[in-house]
């Protein structure tokens, strides 16, 4: 028996509709060989108007005991993506009063940073942006990618912590977010009206971290560095009363939509360049690690990147088929992105030691070394 039989894992199964293979995050697979990603959209898809009419009117409720008389109505947690301008747009359209809030981590792209910064000239809003030191970013990147293989982490956890912070503060009643994050794994059907709570976002969006596992002696990082990161306590939340919701609950979500009717009404700007790791140019302009080293470390822990899901999504969404999908994974999710150089430069690691850690974080189930050495996966146009 050779070393590649000894090592190799099983051959992994990829849904049959979309692209996803079965170790993608939270995902589970049926009898029939499809993954819960796909059967919620269809359940979403199968949805008659009279739901999202029924859906519109919870909405309408949930706003209207939220409006105030001296206050911002909501809190809205903007990036400045396309998201971002659609969750505004609707607020607006809905007679609210809100206050922007933004978590700033330090890598927008240049058309990413003139989208958000046109926000509040476009919508007439006040606008909060915050951004930890450069310094404690540096470290935060460094510490967390060594620590979980993701330097983005900081960003996820800003964003939904900094928001909830100022509402509490100032006694805002309703925070605000987009896309229920969860959609791209079916973690929830439709009917269970998921809303923002401590539990989900410390599994899902902070990974089980807290800003307690950020305090150690290699970064230096103390606890008043990362004051940001501290969710208000159970105690904080019940005298504020302060409410999180996601727009994706109640009107049917489709970026594709959004983005270009964004780009019509407020002069939303695309990517200029195309990516390396992905063929979309409308997402993720806040932060040019997200489609780039970010996302080639998830390549590396899971075997699938950005290519398989947006080009999963546009397949449920009927705006590719499987076969173009398999063609864009085929030609963008191995790519080592450009980026990689701005980030080993940003945090003062040599791509040797790059690669040696990131190889740290490969998932056994997903890829064996051959006789010579070399990584192998299974792929899905094997």
């Amino acid at each position: 028996m050779t070393e590649k039989s000894i090592n190799r894992p099983p051959v992994m199964q990829y849904c049959k509709k979309c692209l996803y293979p079965m170790i993608s995050v939270n995902n589970m697979f049926d009898d029939y060989g499809i993954c819960s990603a796909c059967r919620m959209y269809e359940e979403f898809d199968d949805l008659n108007p009279d739901f999202w009419i029924k859906r519109e009117r919870k909405f309408k409720e949930i706003i209207q005991k939220s409006k105030t008389k001296g206050n911002y109505d909501c809190i809205v947690a903007v990036s400045g993506g396309k998201d971002s301008y659609f969750q505004v747009h609707k607020i607006l359209e809905y007679g609210m009063k809100p206050l922007l809030v933004t978590y700033h981590g330090n890598n927008y792209l240049p058309e990413g940073q003139r989208n958000l910064d046109r926000m509040r000239y476009v919508f007439n809003a006040d606008h909060i942006i915050f951004g930890p030191s450069v310094d404690t970013l540096i470290k935060l990147n460094r510490l967390c990618f060594k620590k979980m293989g993701d330097m983005n982490w900081h960003a996820h956890a800003g964003i939904k912590t900094y928001p909830m912070h100022i509402a509490v503060k100032l006694e805002i009643p309703l925070v605000v977010w987009g896309e229920i994050t969860w959609s791209i794994s079916g973690m929830f059907s439709p009917d269970d009206y998921v809303e923002y709570n401590k539990r989900t976002v410390l599994e899902h969006d902070l990974r089980g971290f807290t800003l307690y596992d950020m305090i150690e002696e290699t970064e230096g990082l103390s606890e008043k560095d990362l004051v940001w990161l501290k969710m208000p306590s159970d105690e904080e939340f019940e005298k504020s009363g302060v409410r999180g919701i996601y727009i994706g609950n109640f009107f049917k979500w489709d970026p594709n939509q959004h983005a270009h009717k964004m780009k019509e009404m407020y002069d939303f700007e695309f990517a200029k360049e195309p990516f390396e790791r992905t063929y979309r140019t409308i997402s993720n302009l806040d932060d040019m690690h997200e489609n780039g080293v970010h996302d080639y470390m998830k390549y590396i822990k899971f075997g699938y990147g950005r290519a398989t899901d947006h080009a999963s999504k546009d397949i449920r969404s009927g705006y590719m088929t499987r076969e173009k999908g398999i063609e864009m994974v085929r030609k963008y999710d191995h790519v080592k992105s450009r980026d990689l150089k701005r980030w080993l430069e940003y945090v003062s690691i040599s791509e040797e030691e790059f690669d040696r850690i990131a190889d740290t974080f490969r998932d056994k189930r997903v890829w064996w070394k051959d006789d010579n050495g070399e990584w192998k996966k299974d792929n899905i146009w094997d």
